[in-house]
């Protein structure tokens, strides 16, 4: 047996993977394979009843699934230099509702998480520090400060999806 063999859980950044992208790039790669482990951890034996509730009025699963999708594809859009499409936008109106199954809504996470690694290996040989404007007001970033952001605030929801699940989990009883 090997050593990764007695390990029940290797965390992406442990993995060995991505050694072909820089070092900043493959930390965000390695983020985002964290958030999708976690998500279909934390939702696995959640209802789709469940994942559109909102206990102790958190944010529903459902809402931060979509969020996390979809704000993630906005954030890549931006460190590419470029501003949201008109279906971005219907897209982030309809954040906050919809009827999709958990397993459409996890479909929706790991397509959005599959594209965006796809699109962190285009920018790897991008200048980290090339200016980028976020927004309607063109507030200002950069390549490697909106990718990051991508990285960041994926877990920050992922964090809010995990205790969303816990408190669901505390009230079945």
């Amino acid at each position: 047996m090997t050593v990764t063999e007695s390990i029940p859980y290797i965390e992406p950044w442990l993995r060995g993977t991505h050694s072909d992208v820089p070092a900043a790039q493959r930390a965000v790669l390695h983020a985002l394979e964290l958030a999708l482990d976690d998500l279909k951890k934390w939702t696995a034996d959640l209802s789709d009843a469940e994942v559109h509730a909102h206990p102790l009025g958190l944010n529903s699963a459902a809402f931060l699934l979509r969020h996390i999708a979809r704000s993630t594809d906005r954030i890549l859009t931006y460190a590419e230099g470029n501003q949201l499409s008109a279906a971005q936008f219907t897209a982030y109106k309809n954040e906050q509702s919809g009827e999709e199954s958990k397993g459409e809504l996890l479909a929706e996470v790991e397509s959005t998480l599959a594209a965006a690694a796809g699109r962190i290996r285009a920018l790897a040989g991008a200048d980290l520090e090339t200016v980028r404007g976020v927004g309607r007001k063109n507030l200002p970033t950069s390549v490697g400060g909106a990718m990051l952001h991508v990285a960041d605030h994926a877990m920050r929801h992922v964090g809010q999806v995990i205790t969303t699940a816990k408190v669901i989990k505390a009230l079945r009883g």
